[in-house]
């Protein structure tokens, strides 16, 4: 998975000017500030964002896009028209909506730092689809009580710059502003697992119905050190290695979510949870079942026919199979 390369060409010519090496640093010391917990507070200028953009932009879209078509091969009738990105940035996710719903018309942001609304705005001229953007620039908390509802609310990274509180008020504005479906993603941390487990639990008792990754809307059935996450392996552009000053040509970003609509969607049986292992004799798969369970599947060898389809599992797929 990698940028379009229509976002790749737009961020190409918005650093046209600026020394990769000066991209680099800006976004080494914005990197330290957000593993510190300062968030986008250490964005402060045009370079600061465009360097932001650089080294993060590819890793979100990745982990937007593959929360996206999970919900999709779950659910592939939902066509949403009317996007709500709260807590925006430089519009990553946005973009990524774009690309996998056709149907999006109509796109509003909030974020509130104003060099990342200005620099998802420059992205945007380039790309038609976009004409009829908004972004509005504020705390994602209080401008979402006058946010016109979405089909599609989506807030990806954003619950963990908050207080327990903050995130709790967050979540149910989230949900008073979806029609239809919210995603929200975490980075797949333990940390980032107990804030989208916790939004899960509460907004399930509000109503709502688990369409990704869960196959049910029971409780988690992981309890610590265990944790619900993925991993989705990203191109990375000479431009990206330049910023990252590195050499390997991928990554891995992973990510915990949760997608959430107002009306049940199509049964599951399963969702693979890790990687399967594949021995001699069998295939070890762990999975979250319908029942609420979390399992290990063994599919042993002698059973081809099952056995052929479960090599083609992979970590995060949904799966018809049943312990």
């Amino acid at each position: 998975m990698a940028l379009p390369p229509a976002l790749t060409a737009a961020l190409d010519r918005l650093s046209q000017g600026r020394p990769r090496s000066t991209i680099a640093a800006r976004a080494a010391a914005i990197s330290n500030a957000y593993r510190s917990g300062g968030g986008s507070a250490g964005i402060r200028d045009d370079n600061d964002a465009l360097a932001y953009a650089f080294a993060r932009m590819p890793a979100t879209y990745a982990a937007v896009t593959a929360c996206l078509q999970q919900v999709i091969a779950r659910d592939p009738e939902r066509r949403p028209v009317r996007l709500l990105d709260v807590g925006a940035g430089p519009g990553t996710a946005t973009f990524a909506a774009a690309e996998a719903f056709s149907s999006l018309g109509d796109f509003s942001l909030i974020d509130a730092n104003p060099s990342l609304r200005k620099l998802a705005l420059a992205l945007a001229q380039d790309l038609p689809v976009f004409g009829g953007l908004r972004y509005r620039a504020g705390d994602a908390g209080k401008m979402l009580t006058d946010a016109e509802k979405a089909d599609l609310v989506i807030a990806s990274y954003v619950i963990g710059e908050l207080t327990e509180r903050e995130q709790t008020d967050l979540a149910d504005a989230l949900w008073a502003r979806t029609c239809d479906l919210l995603l929200v993603i975490e980075p797949g941390t333990p940390a980032g697992h107990a804030r989208i487990a916790a939004l899960r639990q509460r907004l399930i008792a509000a109503g709502a119905h688990v369409v990704a990754p869960c196959p049910h809307d029971l409780p988690c059935p992981l309890a610590p050190p265990d944790w619900c996450h993925f991993v989705q392996r990203l191109a990375r552009s000479r431009g990206h290695m330049q910023v990252k000053g590195v050499e390997l040509p991928f990554e891995d970003e992973k990510f915990s979510y949760v997608a959430l609509a107002r009306t049940p969607p199509a049964p599951l049986a399963a969702r693979v949870l890790a990687q399967p292992l594949t021995g001699k004799v069998e295939i070890a798969a762990k999975l979250c079942q319908a029942d609420g369970r979390a399992a290990i599947a063994r599919i042993a060898r002698r059973d081809k026919p099952t056995y052929a389809a479960a090599k083609r599992w992979r970590w995060g797929d949904a799966v018809d199979f049943e312990t």
